[in-house]
C-alpha cells in the first residue's frame, strides 16, 4: 500500500448512493478487507496523514458557519472540524491537494465521519474481530501544533 493506492481505494466510494454512508463505502471496505493486514495498517497510516496535515486555524477556519475564529465566546466542535477535514479526503487526491495548498476551497458545512473507520471496518470484515491499530498520526484537532499558532 502507497499512496497511489490509498487514492485509488478513495475512488471507490459508490457517491451514488450519498446519504447511506455504509453503502458509499462498501466496495472500497471489501477491496481493503482482501489486503494484508500490514496494507490495512498503512492505509490508516497515511490517512491518518492527511488528516492531520489539514488540522490547522486556516483550515478551521474555512469550513462555514462552524468555522473557527479567536472569538472565545463562538463555539467550535473539534468533532465537525475533523469530519470537514474527512470531506476533503473522501473526494479525491486532487481535491485534497487543492484544499491543502488553498484552504479557502474547504468544503463547507460537510461531513463524512465515516471515512475514519474504514480500515477497521475493513479488519474486522477480514477477521472477525476487533481492530485495535493505532495509526502513525493523531488527527484529533489540535494534534498539530505547528498549524495552530497564531
Amino acid at each position: 500500500m502507497d499512496e497511489n493506492e490509498f487514492w485509488k481505494v478513495i475512488d471507490m466510494f459508490e457517491w451514488k448512493h450519498s446519504g447511506d454512508d455504509e453503502k458509499v463505502l462498501k466496495k472500497a471496505i471489501k477491496y481493503l478487507s482482501k489486503k494484508s493486514d500490514e496494507d490495512i495498517y498503512v492505509f490508516a497510516d497515511i490517512l491518518s496523514k492527511l488528516l492531520y496535515d489539514l488540522d490547522g486555524i486556516v483550515y478551521a477556519g474555512n469550513i462555514g458557519e462552524g468555522a473557527y475564529t479567536n472569538d472565545e465566546d463562538k463555539y467550535f466542535s473539534v468533532d465537525e472540524f475533523l469530519y470537514s477535514r474527512c470531506v476533503v479526503v473522501a473526494n479525491g487526491k486532487e481535491f485534497y491537494y487543492e484544499v491543502l495548498n488553498n484552504p479557502t476551497s474547504m468544503s463547507e458545512d460537510m461531513e463524512f465521519e465515516a471515512l475514519l473507520y474504514l480500515p477497521s471496518d475493513a479488519f474486522e470484515l477480514k477477521h472477525d474481530e476487533e481492530y485495535d491499530y493505532v495509526p502513525k498520526f493523531d488527527y484529533e484537532t489540535y494534534s498539530n501544533k505547528n498549524k495552530w499558532k497564531a
